[in-house]
């Protein structure tokens, strides 16, 4: 049976962690409107209405999220940027940048080990694993980072007041896994995943993937494709030799653990469409804009 500890603590304190989620609170609402509007190129006054900030308010909140403007932000979401980023999406995925350091993309990537846990692991649902979670402001909302001894073996995002079910929807994936409230612990985590200036190679962030065969390959394909860039479902169907399988890739891609770390929001579709992601849209547009600003887009 699955030990579940929870508690109601980890959003009450004041100060930066609720001032982190109220900016992606105002993200949000300016993605949502801005994704409705782009094709109108609306004005930054527009763009603050919907946000519920002031022109200046929402300028200096985006320079200060992803170092890119509202405007850079909204080119970031166009259909025209998502085609840039599938271009030449097949060569992405060939051995050239196996070795994790081609482009300039991956340079400013994640640094990431790992692993992945026996098939017996996995098909026991975690029977034996003690998983310590926690909630943690981010640039995307609440993250919930899961750890097991070994490393980072999950993250989710909620919304304010999603927290419990985003929470669940983790655990169901390992039923029978012990789950142990640790905020505390799961702390620097967070700051290695969201803190650009803890992405050292000389200190990897290790990750340990729960799931099936299919799934971890289809997992440590995407850690090849580079900040910057986006692949199709097909390109990674073909990259693990399953070319007619790109509905299942799609499937395994919808069910990655360690979302953003393991870069699931880098998979679009042939046309340059977003397409699902289990943590809404938003949030996937809104990683691909704070992916941009990171790598200077102007």
């Amino acid at each position: 049976m699955m030990t579940l500890a929870i508690h109601d603590q980890r959003l009450a304190k004041p100060g930066s962690q609720n001032a982190a989620l109220r900016d992606y609170d105002s993200v949000r609402r300016a993605i949502a409107f801005i994704s409705e509007n782009w094709r109108a190129q609306p004005t930054i006054e527009a763009m603050a209405d919907a946000a519920g900030v002031t022109p200046d308010e929402l300028h200096h909140l985006f320079r200060r999220w992803a170092s890119i403007t509202p405007k850079a932000f909204m080119q970031a979401l166009t259909l025209d940027h998502a085609k840039h980023l599938l271009r030449d999406s097949a060569s992405i995925l060939d051995a050239a940048l196996d070795s994790g350091l081609s482009g300039p993309g991956r340079l400013h990537d994640l640094f990431v080990t790992h692993e992945a846990m026996s098939p017996g692991e996995w098909k026991n649902g975690g029977a034996g694993l003690t998983l310590r979670y926690g909630f943690h402001p981010c640039p995307f909302g609440t993250a919930i980072v899961i750890a097991t001894n070994r490393g980072l073996s999950g993250l989710a995002f909620a919304d304010p007041g999603d927290e419990q079910a985003a929470l669940a929807d983790m655990t169901r994936r390992w039923p029978n896994a012990t789950y142990v409230e640790d905020h505390e612990g799961t702390a620097p985590l967070a700051s290695r995943i969201f803190d650009t200036k803890l992405w050292r190679p000389d200190q990897p962030l290790r990750v340990v993937m729960i799931g099936t065969d299919f799934e971890v390959r289809v997992w440590e394909t995407l850690l090849k494709i580079p900040m910057g860039r986006a692949v199709s479902y097909s390109d990674i169907a073909c990259k693990i030799n399953s070319p007619k399988a790109s509905r299942a890739v799609g499937a395994a891609v919808g069910k990655n653990p360690v979302s953003f770390v393991v870069p699931c929001h880098r998979a679009l579709g042939k046309d340059g469409k977003l397409t699902g992601y289990h943590w809404g849209v938003t949030r996937k547009q809104a990683m691909l804009g704070w992916e941009a600003g990171q790598l200077g887009m102007q």
